[in-house]
């Protein structure tokens, strides 16, 4: 599949900046551990781009509407099942099972929470930010309450990794890619 078929349904059904910058990054993410791990960069940063593709449109059947949506651009069984089991105890009953789905599952919240610390940063940036900060606005319950903390430790549990590794490889991985995503970000809105 094809980069540009991915980004083009994502967009059908994405309007708000919001979502793409969020795809995106998690697109970059996945490609990153893709990368480190010796994997399909491909085909982990597709997943990862259209890891929400039905959630603007339909919260509600977030997950469920995924697999018609996907078949747009005739998405592999593969694909359709490493994004629906992102959602897994909370929206699908799909559960991850390569390691990419797990990765998938545990940076997709967890992404959330490092760019909302990053805007608050006087650099807006993920860059200069430090594990230690991330760890501080991570334990404050109140800070990014939508992102699922639970979520992520859950995600970390399934790869078998310390949260802190989790944490510092997910902000690793945003650190590295950052220019990546704002570049790709002024492509796409």
């Amino acid at each position: 599949m094809e980069r540009k078929n991915a980004i083009n349904l994502l967009k059908k059904y994405n309007k708000e900046e919001f979502h793409i910058r969020h795809a995106l990054t998690v697109e970059a993410v996945m490609r990153y551990f893709a990368r480190k791990n010796g994997y399909d960069e491909d085909f982990w940063r597709l997943v990862g781009l259209l890891h929400d593709v039905d959630f603007e449109q339909y919260p509600e059947e977030h997950c469920k509407k995924a697999p018609e949506l996907l078949k747009e651009i005739n998405a592999s069984e593969e694909m359709v099942h490493a994004i629906c089991s992102h959602g897994y105890g909370i929206c699908s009953d799909i559960e991850p099972e390569h390691e990419m789905e797990k990765i998938l599952f545990a940076v997709d919240e967890l992404t959330g929470i490092i760019w909302a610390a990053a805007k608050m940063r006087p650099s807006k940036s993920t860059k200069d930010m430090e594990l230690a900060s991330l760890k501080k606005k991570f334990k404050d319950k109140k800070f990014a309450a939508g992102c699922s903390r639970d979520t992520i430790r859950k995600g970390a549990e399934q790869l078998g990794w310390e949260l802190d590794r989790l944490l510092e490889e997910t902000l690793q991985a945003m650190k590295e890619s950052e220019d990546e995503i704002e570049k790709n970000i002024k492509q796409e809105i």
